[in-house]
């Protein structure tokens, strides 16, 4: 497919999310750019948050892992399913109760100050690092099979930099100033490129091969593509009970304790809306996630039948046979569809941390001595320096990035949303008062342990592998540093030893 062509595509693609975004933006202010004016109808948010959860990693990295791990993520994808209804059930209502903007504002006035800024600023981590990830794979892929190619004999070439800065600055205009009032339709109109990319792919390869749906069902199952179900050792990462609660704890935590998706669920007009918002996505996000490992074992028949080598990298099996074996049709709607999982991974992302650092770390809302000018400026200022950040993030994953980017993605998320489960379990699910200043103590140390566990858990203990169930370990190890920091005796001994009035007085400063 012409390079030409598909860079046409990506520049009438952003025309039209410009367009949506000058038309939602249209007297928007501080409350549209961090809730939505509270004006969002359900079903739009429902159907939108299906690109923003899948986004590019779900588009490639998925269908390419099913040579290696068949359908075993699709044990994640059941406990999912699980996490959204404890989410909608439990933690919904508790934010529309307390009638949060950010989510966060829960540790303040249960926990105090430092904790508050402390879970904050583990989600602005988190989603930085996760939302670049996402980008880059898909900026990656345009550079690899676009650019590249476009001026492999022309003398100057277009470094992988420029790329990313392009591709981030094109986001960067259509959400500077309707935040989440154009986010929610824009995640619509993605969605159902993304959809329809997904469904017509697959069409298009069985049309190539000649197949009707049941001989390409007999063909996936001679190659043994679909095994879903992993019982056998409990050691194996793929263990189904390790995957279904990894599942469960990695929704809770990445989408329940997430400013961005739930800035999304929180623009609803009420709490009975947003869980029909919740339903309704969970449902659809199964059998959309299914599909896409269908389009996998579709791709390794294809692979298999065409005798095309699959690459080391399996993130680039599905573009590699789009762009060129399928033809030019099949070629734009695969761009179509990457570039529609792109956007909602960084749109919403850059919203929700410039919301999340606006409200959470420096108080902006709150801020009587600032101008509504002066605060607007600032908000700019802020979106414009997560931006860089991002692409300065996509610029280290290409130089370091050699596996496959879900499990990338799952990895960080481990890490980074353990403490903000630890931290509103223990809220949610005990009345202890905890020493505020030492709550990022605990939430530091838990994450450290747990990658000393996982380096050395198949030594430790027999073979076992640790996979993504971290995250529970580092949630669980989070939820006893702050059970000790609530203790009496331990608080009176520290302050025995002023440790932690010096923490708190450094902290405050």
């Amino acid at each position: 497919m012409s390079p030409t062509i598909i860079l046409s595509i990506v520049f009438l693609y952003f025309i039209l999310l410009l367009l949506i975004s000058f038309y939602t933006a249209r007297g928007a202010n501080a409350n549209s750019f961090y809730s939505g004016n509270k004006k969002s109808r359900w079903y739009i948010v429902a159907y939108g948050m299906i690109g923003t959860s899948l986004s590019g990693v779900t588009f490639m990295s998925v269908p390419g892992e099913v040579g290696v791990k068949q359908f075993a993520y699709m044990q994640i994808v059941l406990g999912y399913f699980v996490g959204y209804f404890i989410i909608a059930t439990v933690l919904l209502p508790l934010y529309y109760k307390l009638n949060l903007t950010s989510i966060y504002s829960y540790l303040k006035s249960r926990f105090g100050n430092v904790t508050y800024k402390t879970g904050s600023s583990f989600f602005i981590l988190s989603r930085t690092l996760g939302a670049s990830v996402r980008v880059f794979l898909v900026v990656n892929m345009l550079q690899v099979f676009v650019l590249d190619p476009m001026f492999a004999n022309d003398p100057i070439k277009i470094p992988f930099g420029v790329t990313g800065a392009v591709i981030i600055g094109l986001i960067l205009i259509y959400t500077f100033k309707g935040g989440v009032k154009t986010i929610v339709w824009t995640d619509m109109i993605q969605t159902t490129c993304m959809l329809l990319a997904l469904v017509l792919s697959i069409a298009f390869i069985m049309q190539q091969l000649g197949y009707s749906s049941s001989q390409m069902l007999s063909a996936i199952h001679e190659k043994s593509l679909t095994k879903t179900f992993f019982f056998e050792d409990w050691r194996d990462k793929k263990y189904f009970f390790k995957q279904f609660l990894s599942g469960v704890f990695i929704t809770i935590a990445m989408t329940g304790l997430d400013q961005e998706m739930m800035q999304k669920n929180l623009s609803c007009r009420s709490l009975n809306e947003a869980k029909k918002n919740m339903f309704t996505f969970s449902f659809i996000l199964v059998l959309v996630n299914l599909l896409f490992l269908m389009l996998g074992a579709v791709l390794f028949v294809y692979a298999d039948k065409m005798q095309i080598p699959i690459p080391p990298q399996t993130d680039q099996l599905f573009p590699g046979i789009a762009l060129k074996h399928l033809g030019e049709i099949a070629g734009l709607i695969f761009v179509i569809g990457l570039i529609s999982a792109l956007y909602p991974s960084a749109d919403g992302a850059l919203t929700a941390l410039t919301s999340a650092f606006c409200i959470d770390i420096i108080g902006l809302p709150e801020r009587e001595n600032f101008s509504e000018r002066q605060k607007t400026r600032t908000r700019y200022l802020v979106h414009l320096t997560f931006a860089v950040i991002f692409l300065l993030c996509i610029m280290y994953f290409r130089q370091h990035s050699n596996s496959s980017v879900i499990s990338i993605v799952l990895n960080v998320a481990g890490y980074t949303y353990g403490p903000l489960l630890g931290l509103y379990s223990f809220g949610m699910f005990t009345n202890r008062k905890i020493n505020d200043a030492l709550s990022p103590v605990v939430c530091l140390i838990s994450p450290v342990i747990c990658y000393i566990v996982n380096v050395y858990s198949q030594q430790w203990f027999n073979g076992y592998q640790v996979g993504f169930e971290i995250l529970v370990l580092n949630g669980v190890l989070t939820f006893i540093g702050l059970l000790l920091i609530s203790n009496r005796y331990f608080n009176s001994l520290l302050k025995s030893t002023r440790v932690s009035e010096n923490l708190d007085d450094f902290l405050r400063r």
